[in-house]
């Protein structure tokens, strides 16, 4: 008995002293020191070459408080700005990489952007490398930058640590189109393999300013079909396209009453846009049911809003905007582009599986041929803290 005691002993002792060789801690770890943090990356087309442009945190600048002016190539701010050049987006990268002493590290990223040009030449190769990367977030934003890549990530904004920061926090914002890693990488591979990425400018430089003091915004949308940009739509058209994706959240509509003087402006408290399609006998339609409740934000007529006629008047001028926005947004996308970006190609397959089946490879010649029918209810559900109009006598308001 005692023998088998001691030996039960030994194995157990045996088993505590292997499992220690693997409890040794952190034998694989990376000291911070010897990271390089990225947080923004730009994607430009340079001749036949990619170029990489990085934005990477300097973790002393950021710990000693001081000011957080953004990206700069001379390294006075909180980030600065490297490039590599490769014939694939690896090659630039490994090529960065050789000019700096600290490894990349991609965990960080917050705002992905590509240039104009390579957005024409095609994103696709560029998406498969940073979808595999392991360290890459797929919430990472996704912009496409009129103009340069790199000119966006070298902005000094006055308010954020850096451009990258700015991007993400205008993208969260949802006011125009708002894209990840994930969304891109989801619109390209379904069968109508079209995108729409959030377009970023460069705000013009103040009076006094240098440059790169100025931050990027978002205005307007690039359309992608086949990983390929194929134009581009204003902010007024975004919005008539963020309708019929049923992404619409922050909105203001300004319209004239009819035989009244002066303007309304109407804000979206909440909104929603349904898909409903139709095959009849080889047709195709769609039906575009658009329901909206509204705060009024401003009332420069002499209307009163106490008067239910009134609201319903304003009611169906805010209804005839918003259609005319979806529709100005349909005709530039469905019949000119010829885009489906909108989610129609979606709708047919979920009702229609069979006929979608039977035709999905044609998509492109039936897209701009599908009879779309706009309807629209707005609902004004406060008229705001005042229901008379201000700063007219009582007696010229229209009650």
């Amino acid at each position: 008995m005692n023998k088998y005691k001691k030996r039960k002993k030994c194995v157990i002792y045996f088993f505590i002293c292997v499992n220690c060789l693997f409890l040794s801690g952190c034998w694989d770890r990376t000291e911070i020191n010897d990271l390089a943090l990225v947080t923004g990356i730009g994607i430009d087309q340079k001749g036949k070459d990619v170029m990489l442009t990085v934005q990477l945190i300097v973790p002393k600048l950021l710990g000693a408080g001081t000011s957080m002016n953004g990206s700069n190539t001379g390294g006075g701010g909180a980030t600065i700005v490297r490039s590599g050049t490769g014939k694939t987006l690896a090659d630039a990268i490994a090529n960065l990489q050789e000019k700096l002493p600290r490894r990349l590290f991609w965990g960080h990223v917050k705002a992905i952007v590509f240039g104009e040009k390579a957005a024409e030449a095609g994103i696709r190769p560029h998406m498969d490398f940073l979808s595999r990367n392991p360290q890459m977030r797929l919430r990472s934003n996704v912009l496409v930058a009129s103009g340069t890549a790199k000119s966006v990530l070298e902005l000094l904004p006055p308010i954020e640590q850096s451009s990258a920061e700015v991007m993400r926090e205008l993208s969260k914002s949802e006011i125009l189109m708002n894209a990840t890693l994930k969304d891109v990488l989801q619109m390209l591979s379904d069968d109508t393999r079209a995108a729409a990425l959030p377009m970023v400018k460069i705000l013009p430089v103040e009076k006094g300013k240098t440059k790169l003091e100025t931050i990027p915004f978002i205005n307007g949308t690039a359309i992608f079909k086949k990983d390929k940009m194929i134009g581009s739509i204003g902010d007024k058209l975004t919005r008539g396209v963020l309708w019929l994706r049923n992404e619409i959240k922050q909105a203001n509509i300004t319209v004239s009453v009819k035989g009244v003087k002066g303007k309304i402006t109407a804000t979206i408290i909440h909104a929603h846009t349904q898909l409903i399609p139709k095959y009849e006998k080889g047709s195709w339609k769609m039906v575009v049911n658009i329901t909206s409740q509204d705060d009024i934000l401003l009332n420069a007529t002499n209307f009163s809003l106490y008067n239910e006629q009134h609201i319903h008047r304003l009611e169906k001028e805010l209804a005839r905007a918003t259609t005319a926005r979806v529709e100005a947004a349909l005709q530039k996308v469905q019949k000119e582009m010829n885009a489906d970006i909108l989610g129609f190609a979606d709708a047919f397959h979920r009702k229609y599986p069979k006929e979608w089946n039977r035709v999905k490879k044609r998509w492109d010649e039936i897209f701009p041929t599908i009879e779309v029918t706009v309807k629209t209810k707005i609902t004004i559900q406060r008229p705001g803290m005042n229901t008379t109009p201000q700063g007219i006598p009582a007696e010229e308001v229209e009650k």
